[in-house]
């Protein structure tokens, strides 16, 4: 491409670019035109470009040792070994290295692998992640290359993108410069080439058959058309020799005339036909043209279509870090004195938080700090056995040991790796699919099962312990009702999905000593997957529940809906409670950040007393104007009558409000409303604060944390001895995922296993197949209340783990 054009194509921005030495003179290129130019302007006296321009550099040619490229830098000077980056290849459209890379104030310029190759630049955050990962493209076709001092310059595409470069010296800067600009000039020119040109491309083999039919048939067309012309030419010939020979006889003048007037237009006939033929294949030689070009215009806008596709994953993926960054920006703890070490990581996390990329693994360092409490507490332990008699029994040492394994909690796991996931790839293929039935790997889980996450609704079993105490059963009913919205409160910022349960997987909470309660789950059904809960107190309550989970994947948000009842039952008043769960909706699942509501009713009935309770959990609305997770619900007597209003939200608070009769103006009795009482405000629950670094430990809360705790004498099918589930809380995921596919694989053996022993055991007298599986803690029985058919705890566990006899436990891991 001449100078003159190349200076045409990239004279927006700074086109003339100085060469090192910031003079903008000194010696041409090679090849290039001699005299002194201004650097600023891009031209000068001489006949050719100035020094140090790009059109010098593209004007020049092929030199000597430069492999076709003219760089502003002496030819032979090779790369710096600060930026490890390539020299252009043949067409100077190729070339890749070490740039700094603006992120942003916190954390100011990055290091990034940039590659320059078909009119794309592209960057990684290191050259081993251009086999999976690109952050950032692009098109130099329409971008804006900038030189900001001696070795930054910036590229935008029109605000869309831009990129703030630097490179690691001014040499370094010109020629990434250079190369640009020749991709740039390179790439438009062949986008204006790709207007007008006529080549094949590659196309779809159902688009190749249908223009290949379509010339086929107008081929065929001109071939009939020739044939009629041909016809026609024939019989014009004999028309013409007719009349001659009626012009050799003597016929009148008057004759002679008019059969040249007839001659003069058949040869005119003639010479139309003719035009005709020669128009039709004009036209069939424009339509073959023109198909190239239409179909080129196609293909482009395929592959429009598809880069457009690649961006919007790529900007899911980088607002998600964003707003993850963010976040973790704006929920920082405060730095404590005693705890240097955590503090210098929380400044690191943060630091890396703000990136614009994904730089939180740089700093992962958590590990060997939040280890220290547990190991603390482990080694006093140790130590106080070590000093004892040595005439204490094993049991005495086993039973001291459990005592204090129990009082001494964790407060903290380890922190949550940052692995990078394609989550599109995955999700694309999952939509309408139930969720439960789609593999999934340990990225999208955090390290609970479903059964701990159905023990987490027992974190405020304190209300439960209160409303035992209430001798009025409409104000016991307010406190089940402040329970049964407690339990979403753990749910407000845990977007991770828990580990599905494996079928006959149990566990066991034991909190008799410090909280008054125990409580077990079991897996009792796979598909649909089904968890039985049963958990008592010493202040006189049980509760138990079957849930079954169903979702639904579409596409921009996930639903969750839990199937079953759940009952609470008083010992001493003998009121029985019942209420189903409402629908979790997680939202943004593609693109933005992911944010959890809950929607629906629920309605809480007394089978005793009759006495209700109809909660409503109102949808987020962003046109709406009240407040985000709102709860209201009325309690009402078995007539009707509303004694209590609640309101509140499900991840914060929930107050009570008595309704007081009040006269109205008739002089009849009007019901007060207690919103209008401020004085009748009552607080049943608010939510506990969340550990500190919650927000690096999956927004576990304070019982969350404890969950998967080991625990020596629990049922060897209990959920904290689950493998995949223990190597993904080390963050060891690679592991875990491959651990997470062997048991499932040997579920499904074992489930095959079940299957054809049932069609063996076909039942002897009645013909029913027998039934393939059957819970070990829980059995299917009729609720009494409900009429459901539902897994009912059976007994015989907790006898069992004082015998510590589980052989009657399945080997499930």
């Amino acid at each position: 491409m001449a100078a003159t054009e190349l200076r045409g194509v990239v004279g927006s921005g700074p086109a003339a670019i100085a060469a090192p030495g910031g003079g903008g003179t000194g010696p041409p290129l090679v090849g290039g035109g001699g005299g002194r130019g201004d650097a600023g302007s891009g031209s000068g006296p001489g006949s050719g470009p100035a020094p140090g321009t790009v059109a010098a550099a593209a004007a020049s040619g092929p030199g000597p040792g430069t492999g076709g490229v003219a760089a502003a830098s002496p030819a032979s000077a090779p790369p710096t070994g600060g930026s490890g980056g390539s020299g252009a290849g043949g067409s100077g459209s190729a070339r890749e290295g070490w740039l700094f890379k603006w992120t942003n104030y916190i954390k100011g310029y990055q290091r990034r692998w940039f590659v320059l190759s078909n009119g794309l630049l592209s960057y990684y955050r290191s050259k081993a992640e251009m086999r999976h990962t690109c952050r950032g493209t692009i098109n130099l076709a329409t971008a804006n290359i900038t030189v900001e001092d001696s070795c930054n310059f910036m590229i935008s595409n029109g605000g869309a993108q831009t990129y703030h470069l630097k490179a690691s010296s001014e040499v370094e800067r010109q020629r990434w410069v250079t190369a640009l600009e020749l991709a740039k000039a390179k790439a438009v020119k062949m986008l204006a080439e790709s207007d007008e040109s006529g080549d094949e491309e590659s196309v779809s083999q159902t688009d190749k058959t249908e223009l290949q039919n379509t010339l086929r048939t107008l081929t065929s067309k001109v071939e009939d058309l020739s044939t009629c012309n041909d016809l026609i030419a024939k019989h014009g010939t004999a028309l013409q020799r007719s009349l001659s020979e009626l012009e050799s006889l003597r016929l009148p003048a008057e004759s002679n005339e008019k059969i040249k007037q007839v001659n003069e237009r058949a040869t005119l006939f003639r010479i139309t036909s003719n035009a005709m033929i020669n128009a039709c294949r004009d036209f069939l030689t424009l339509a073959q043209t023109h198909s190239k070009k239409w179909q080129k215009s196609l293909q482009y806008e395929r592959d429009q279509r598809i880069r457009l596709e690649e961006t919007l994953e790529q900007l899911a993926k980088q607002h998600n870090h964003l707003e993850r960054a963010f976040r973790g920006a704006t929920v920082l703890p405060a730095n404590t004195p005693d705890s240097v070490g955590s503090s210098k990581d929380r400044c690191c996390s943060g630091k890396g938080d703000m990136s614009d990329e994904d730089d939180e693994n740089e700093f992962f360092d958590a590990p060997e700090i939040i280890a220290t409490p547990v190991n603390l507490g482990h080694k006093r332990t140790d130590s106080n056995i070590s000093g004892a008699s040595s005439d204490i029994s094993l049991d005495e040492q086993y039973k001291y040991q459990l005592e204090e394994t129990k009082k001494v909690k964790r407060t903290h796991i380890p922190q949550k790796p940052n692995y990078s996931l394609n989550l599109w790839s995955i999700m694309k293929n999952c939509i309408g699919k139930e969720l439960s039935k789609i593999p999934m790997p340990v990225n999208f889980n955090e390290p609970l099962s479903m059964l701990q996450r159905l023990t987490e609704d027992l974190e405020y079993h304190e209300l439960l312990d209160q409303a035992a105490k209430c001798k009025n059963s409409l104000e016991q009913l307010c406190y089940v009702a402040a329970f049964t919205v407690s339990s979403y409160s753990t749910t407000v910022f845990r977007t991770s999905k828990p580990f599905n349960p494996l079928l006959g997987e149990t566990f066991e909470l034991d909190r008799i000593e410090e909280n008054g309660y125990r409580s077990l789950c079991e897996q009792v059904s796979h598909h649909p997957p089904a968890a039985a809960h049963h958990a008592e107190s010493v202040n006189g309550w049980t509760l138990r529940q079957e849930i079954k989970i169903t979702s639904k994947f579409r596409g921009k948000y996930l639903s969750i809906m839990p199937l079953g009842s759940i009952h609470c039952i008083f010992k001493d008043s003998e009121h029985h409670y019942t209420w189903k769960k409402v629908t979790t909706t997680v939202h943004n699942i593609i693109v933005g950040k992911l944010w959890i509501d809950q929607s629906g009713e629920i309605d809480i009935i007394n089978h005793k007393t009759g006495d209700s309770c109809k909660l409503k959990f109102v949808p987020y609305s962003y046109f709406s104007r009240d407040i985000a997770r709102k709860v209201t619900g009325e309690v009402k007597d078995e007539s009707g009558k509303v004694h209590f209003v609640l309101l509140g939200t499900w991840d914060e608070k929930m107050d009570c409000f008595k309704v007081q009769p009040a006269t109205g103006d008739n002089g009849g009795d009007a019901r007060q409303r207690g919103h209008e009482a401020e004085e009748s405000r009552v607080t049943l629950w608010q939510r506990n604060p969340l550990p500190k670094n919650a927000e690096n430990m999956y927004y576990f809360s304070e019982l969350a944390l404890t969950l998967n705790a080991e625990e020596a004498g629990t049922a060897p099918t209990d959920s904290r001895l689950r493998p995949d589930q223990r190597l993904m809380e080390e963050g060891k995921w690679d592991e875990a995922n491959a651990e997470k596919q062997r048991l499932e694989e040997k579920q499904r053996l074992s489930r095959r296993k079940r299957e054809a022993e049932s069609m063996k055991g076909m039942a002897k007298e009645d013909g029913t197949p027998c039934d393939p599986y059957k819970a070990l803690w829980f059995e299917p029985k009729e609720d009494p209340v409900t009429k459901e058919l539902t897994h009912i705890y059976r007994g015989g566990y907790w006898e069992s783990k004082e015998k510590q006899d589980w052989s009657l436990c399945p080997n499930i891991f």
